[in-house]
């Protein structure tokens, strides 16, 4: 077997791996930020603005995801490009 095959077939596993520990990764966050949106919603005590920062930081958390999911992607897309 040709190495360049050898280290494609890493790639690709490599590649396999992360997306599926990122896609878990990603379906836990956002059960747990539906349950954190339901739990703020009835929290009567919290005012205004701290439902407002809990829901901003909740968008800034899945802005972050994406953002590091395209990262990774273009990387990958460079390495195989590279191959």
């Amino acid at each position: 077997m040709d190495r360049k095959q050898i280290v494609k077939q890493m790639l690709n596993f490599n590649k396999s791996s992360f997306n599926n520990a990122f896609n878990t990764l990603a379906m836990a966050q956002e059960q747990t930020e539906t349950m954190g949106k339901s739990f703020i919603e009835q929290a009567a005590w919290l005012p205004a603005e701290g439902k407002k920062a809990v829901q901003d930081w909740l968008d800034a958390c899945k802005k972050g995801r994406e953002e590091y999911k395209k990262l990774i992607d273009d990387a990958y897309k460079k390495v195989e490009a590279f191959l």
